[in-house]
């Protein structure tokens, strides 16, 4: 079974978009998920900005990798580090603890996390 960071079952993040290292809606990882992919988000328009600032834009489309792009709103997957580092930026968007890989407290801590916790819908 995997864990999320309260320790009970990791939850689904988003099938629409699907999101996901593996693109299965969840955020597991793997060893060579160098990006740790762990962290559940409900994106927000500050924060697609602030990624975008850091060169990873979130927004465009690349129907290449059958990626539509992420839209206010939209819940993701997002890399421990990223998040850690909006998270120092006061741009963090809301977390999903129950869909956050327990792998997460390995980059960012549970109060911090728990201070941005938005309670998943459905």
């Amino acid at each position: 079974m995997t864990f999320n960071v309260l320790g009970t079952a990791l939850v689904p993040c988003s099938y629409d978009p699907l999101t996901g290292y593996f693109r299965d809606g969840c955020c597991n990882t793997a060893e060579d998920d160098s990006g740790s992919h762990v962290v559940c988000v409900k994106v927000t328009v500050e924060f697609l900005a602030f990624s975008a600032g850091r060169g990873n834009d979130l927004s465009t489309p690349r129907p290449e990798y059958r990626f539509r792009g992420l839209h206010d709103g939209d819940r993701w997957c997002l890399c421990a580090l990223r998040w850690q580092e909006a998270f120092e930026a006061n741009v963090a968007p809301p977390v999903l603890l129950e869909c956050t890989h327990e792998r997460a407290l390995d980059f960012v801590t549970l109060p911090a996390l728990r201070a941005h916790a938005l309670q998943p819908v459905g």
